[in-house]
Parts: structure tokens; C-alpha cells; sequence
């Protein structure tokens, strides 16, 4: 049983760690200021969803859940330079999620969640980001939406794994 569990860690660990080593072997090869957009594709491939700000501006998102804790928007300006490589899933924006929050405005926050779970019984939809691994668990910040799509709470718990 111990070296299952062990076993397990070892190979979430691992996995953890190639995705992480991937992302900064990539992400040390693009150059804020300089970069063009066609280079970040090549680098870093199509952005699994593009947000447009009103000034021309375009945030690429590389989300790394649900297995990975980061989640990377990259922005590009209206001439077309990477101007900010941003791993949008830190306390400091957790503490930006405020009741009244849209559903949209969450994504443009913390990008692509983990997991999105509807609970018919309490009328809400919860979100979560992996935030922490630690031997035998996983810990979670979760979104609570109302059915109109509006953030109710947050809460953090943990999974056991093992």
C-alpha cells in the first residue's frame, strides 16, 4: 500500500516537474518588449482561449490544470509584441475574487479552472485551481456561482489522495 502511495506522489511529482521544466525552457526563449506574437505561437503554440481588451491588446491564455498550479496569460500589445508573461494563479489574485464577480471576469482572472462541478441541489457551480501539493493531498481555491453566474463565495479544501 505505502509504495502505491509513494509510487503515485512520485509520478504526479514527476509529472509536475516536466510540465514545469517545459514551461520555463519555453518561456526563457520569449523576451517581453521583443518577442513578436508569431514567435510566442511558435514557442508556446495556440493559446487554448484569446481575451481582446478595447486597446487593440490580446491575452493568450496557456492554462497548465488541472494537473499543473499555473496558469499563464501572455500579453500581447496592438503592435504585435509580447509585452508581459504573467502565472495568474497566486494568493494575490485568489484575494481579487469578490462576491458579484462574473463568471467571465473570474476566467480573465485565473484562467482556465481545474474543474467545474454544478451542485443542482445548491443551485451553484463551483470552479477550482490546484493551489498546493502535499505527500497524501491536494489543496484547491474554489469559485462559488449562483445560477445566474455570479460569484456567491470562495472556499479552499483539500482532496486526500492515496
Amino acid at each position: 500500500m505505502f509504495g502505491k502511495l509513494l509510487a503515485g506522489l512520485l509520478l504526479t511529482g514527476a509529472l509536475a516537474l516536466v510540465v514545469s521544466a517545459c514551461d520555463v525552457d519555453k518561456l526563457s526563449r520569449l523576451r517581453p518588449g521583443s518577442s513578436s506574437a508569431d514567435e510566442v505561437r511558435q514557442v508556446m503554440g495556440k493559446p487554448n482561449l484569446e481575451w481582446r481588451d478595447e486597446d487593440g491588446t490580446r491575452i493568450w491564455e496557456y492554462p497548465r490544470t488541472p494537473e499543473g498550479m499555473v496558469n499563464y496569460m501572455l500579453v500581447i500589445g496592438p503592435d504585435q509584441v509580447l509585452r508581459e508573461v504573467r502565472q495568474v494563479l497566486t494568493e494575490e489574485n485568489f484575494s481579487k475574487v469578490r462576491p458579484g464577480m462574473r463568471m467571465d471576469d473570474v476566467r480573465y482572472l485565473l484562467g482556465q479552472p481545474a474543474h467545474q462541478v454544478r451542485f443542482p441541489l445548491n443551485q451553484e457551480t463551483v470552479w477550482d485551481w490546484k493551489t498546493k501539493v502535499e505527500p497524501g493531498m491536494e489543496w484547491y481555491f474554489n469559485v462559488h456561482f449562483s445560477d445566474r453566474g455570479v460569484v456567491t463565495r470562495t472556499s479552499t479544501n483539500f482532496v486526500p489522495k492515496g
